[in-house]
């Protein structure tokens, strides 16, 4: 999954590359006269657009306010069991945990992972073991910004091997998207850019 999402991000650009090669090859001699009547238009359009422009802001808003993930937390002296048992409820991957009373301040997250490699593996009961115990702390959390281009984020989830990421403004913490809503929101925008390049080269613009 990791190896394939890699190459997805490094040649994903190559199908851009790929499509406008064909108005050569389909019709050698309409494709000056295809550009020529364009140019000026679907140029403009093109820029407008921008190729990989999505950015987690748009991914935050088509989940909306109320999906299941984007607002899920737990506290630091929540009991592993119960942490795994809403993951399970909701069917997420990973909880924000926050401080006892401090809803808004993030004290780290923690993950199936977490879960699999800490109580798991090394015998430990989710029962009595606090989550704060196992958690993945807040100066260790790699974050982005509803700015951030969704490329990027994919980029920082693949190097650094994570499949949720929290997402941070000047406010605080706003939300979580994970591997699977990225990948999704990538694969629009290819899908979307195959489509204004296909009635570009048909002269749709």
């Amino acid at each position: 999954m990791q190896g394939a999402i890699k190459s997805f991000v490094s040649h994903g650009s190559l199908i851009k590359t790929a499509v406008l090669q064909r108005v050569s090859v389909v019709n050698p001699v309409l494709r000056p006269l295809i550009f020529s009547r364009n140019e000026s238009v679907s140029s403009a359009r093109m820029e407008e657009h921008g190729f990989e422009s999505t950015t987690i802001s748009d991914i935050l808003k088509d989940k909306g306010k109320s999906a299941d993930g984007s607002w899920l937390w737990c506290t630091t002296d929540d009991t592993v069991y119960d942490a795994v048992k809403s993951m399970t409820q909701h069917n997420v991957g990973a909880l924000v945990v926050v401080k006892p009373g401090e809803q808004k301040s993030v004290a780290g997250i923690i993950t199936e992972r977490d879960y699999l490699r800490k109580i798991i593996v090394q015998g430990r009961s989710s029962k009595s073991t606090k989550v704060g115990d196992i958690m993945t702390e807040e100066n260790k959390l790699i974050t982005v910004t509803p700015d951030t281009k969704v490329l990027r984020a994919m980029q920082l989830m693949t190097d650094n091997r994570i499949r949720h990421i929290p997402v941070i403004n000047d406010r605080g913490m706003i939300g979580m998207v994970s591997i699977g809503d990225v990948v999704r929101a990538v694969v629009s925008e290819h899908r979307e850019e195959l489509n204004r390049l296909n009635a570009f080269i048909q002269g749709g613009y």
